[in-house]
């Protein structure tokens, strides 16, 4: 399957839980058809049962509902949870499950990392959103800054066949060559204009870099990008500092209050590099940044899945939406811009890692490990990951004698 751009869809930015649950939620209650949800995280949480509700209710009055859920992401829900789902009808999938080792979860590669609902061809979600109460504002200081769009219009037929031919866990056929597939061309740049794209461990491992890459070259004017696991591959890295260099406002958000502590870590090693090269960056300070968004000049934006570390941009499976639209880029901006200025502290000389031999070291190796980790990942665990489907609970005998009793006797007691 191969997805092109995309006229006439109208597009809105949804930030975090507050605007996205309600939105999800209600194209759930008005679906009459068909239901497709994919998620790394569902927790049984506030937020998790009320989507629990949404779709209990959605496949009582006989809507087709499907579920995958990562079984790295999301391990914990009870059986008694899914059971009712699963009784009323629902398919519902792990990708990959497996079981823990010494108490810890050991399917931490290749994980289905996408965040996408469907809804009878009309209506489709995509973003970084998972469903747990941590993404709602309320929360409190561990409460997660993160983005989704909700589309309609022609990009959501491609969404849905996308959806609908790829069942995720199953490997591609392997070519003898490496088949690339190129950023696709906006030959006919206007409005309200929409592109799918995705990354698999196929033919698609690097689309959605591709198009990072491609828009870094594009740049004239300015380039915001918004990315809560920053250590990117050394070609996007060099893109980045190459496109501030040659002039353009590069804005570079990560997180100053990483959830993950190595997370921070690793975005320093980058510091210098970048910020000697021309690239503003701010730490977000507010709470956790979990975003997965960049913009580009006037019109180009993209939200998503996938961040900019090894785990996205060669393992998971992603998925993000390239959007071409000056309303909706200047929405985005608008906010990132507030960010900025309210929540972020930007980093400066003062900041950057001091020149030792030690700090030396280490960022000549984070640079090579950047350079050649494509290639190392062959060398990482390379199961073919699967589905497994949770079958309904069996109907207890007495139920079903007294089904059967019923139909014999014409439904007469």
């Amino acid at each position: 399957m191969k997805c092109g751009w995309r006229e006439g869809n109208q597009i809105q930015l949804l930030e975090n839980g507050d605007r996205y649950y309600p939105a999800v939620f209600d194209a759930i209650a008005q679906a009459e058809q068909k239901i497709i949800l994919e998620t790394f995280i569902w927790f049984e949480d506030e937020v998790g049962r009320q989507l629990h509700a949404a779709l209990l209710n959605a496949a009582q009055r006989g809507v087709h509902t499907e579920v995958l859920l990562d079984g790295y992401g999301s391990p914990d829900l009870s059986d008694a949870f899914v059971e009712a789902l699963t009784a009323a009808g629902i398919i519902f999938r792990y990708y990959d499950p497996r079981p823990r080792l010494l108490g810890m979860r050991t399917n931490l590669f290749r994980r289905m990392h996408r965040k996408i609902v469907v809804i009878d061809a009309r209506i489709a979600f995509v973003g970084g959103i998972n469903y747990s109460a941590e993404h709602m504002s309320d929360y409190g200081p561990e409460a997660k800054q993160d983005y989704a769009v909700r589309v309609e219009g022609p990009i959501v037929a491609d969404i849905l066949q996308f959806e609908l031919e790829n069942l995720p866990g199953q490997r591609a056929a392997r070519r003898w060559w490496r088949r690339h597939h190129r950023a696709e061309e906006n030959r006919h740049p206007g409005e309200a204009q929409a592109l799918f794209v995705w990354r698999d461990n196929g033919e698609h491992r690097d689309d959605i870099e591709r198009h990072y890459l491609k828009m870094l070259t594009q740049a004239k004017r300015e380039v915001m990008i918004a990315n809560a696991y920053f250590f990117p591959g050394y070609r996007l890295l060099h893109a980045i500092r190459n496109a501030a260099r040659r002039g353009v406002r590069v804005k570079l958000i990560v997180q100053g209050e990483p959830d993950m502590p190595i997370v921070k870590v690793g975005a320093r090693l980058l510091y210098n590099y970048l910020v000697k090269g021309g690239v503003q960056i701010f730490e977000y300070h507010r709470r956790p940044l979990h975003g997965k968004v960049a913009l580009m000049d006037d019109h180009w934006a993209t939200v998503g899945s996938s961040n900019l570390d090894p785990l996205s941009l060669s393992l998971n499976l992603e998925a993000n939406i390239i959007i071409h639209d000056r309303t909706f880029n200047q929405t985005l901006r608008d906010n990132l811009s507030t960010i900025i200025a309210d929540d972020c502290k930007q980093v400066d000389e003062s900041m950057l890692p001091k020149r030792t031999w030690w700090n030396l070291t280490k960022s000549v190796l984070a640079f090579h490990f950047l350079r050649h980790f494509p290639a190392l990942v062959g060398w990482l665990p390379a199961h073919t990951p699967h589905l497994t489907r949770v079958e309904p609970p069996a109907q207890p005998a007495m139920e079903t004698q007294d089904r059967v009793e019923a139909q014999d006797t014409g439904g007469k007691p």
